[in-house]
């Protein structure tokens, strides 16, 4: 979804709001970072529920890191166009149950580690794992169904 800039600025606003009101209850055990990425994650995830109707699909299109992670985690061929590749991903992604599609994006776009998906996802890692693995192995399933040649 796409959202403006003065939304952006309203979410990160209210991010940094809600984070200085919960600051002491921040768990020392964890990385700060994920946790302030689940608080935003959590916020923009509201907002886009509330805003729904005025808000546009998500658009991967300018995203060229997270094409290529995901080119080379399938061993994607080469000739493919990369404006098609960015049409079909976007696609396949969305065929995924948000469970996989939220998991990949964090590992491929957002470059988490298991440590930080696990905390942003409030899951254990083996849970963590398991989902990624069966993400990646229902992308393939995708890839397949749809005559989409990776290696």
């Amino acid at each position: 979804m796409k959202m403006s800039s003065d939304d952006a600025e309203d979410i990160l606003q209210e991010v940094f709001i809600k984070t200085y009101e919960n600051l002491n209850d921040f768990d020392q055990d964890l990385k700060f970072s994920s946790w302030i990425y689940r608080i935003t994650y959590n916020h923009t995830i509201s907002y886009y529920r509330k805003n729904k109707a005025k808000m546009q699909t998500l658009s991967l299109e300018d995203n060229e890191i997270f094409l290529e992670k995901l080119r080379s985690e399938f061993n994607l061929t080469e000739n493919v166009d990369k404006k098609m590749l960015k049409e079909k991903v976007q696609k396949f992604l969305q065929k995924l149950d948000k469970k996989y599609r939220d998991v990949l994006i964090l590992k491929y776009l957002e470059d988490k580690d298991y440590t930080e998906i696990s905390n942003i996802l409030r899951k254990p890692m083996g849970t963590v794992a398991t989902l990624l693995n069966r993400a990646k192995d229902k992308f393939r399933e995708i890839l397949k169904n749809n005559h989409f040649k990776y290696e």
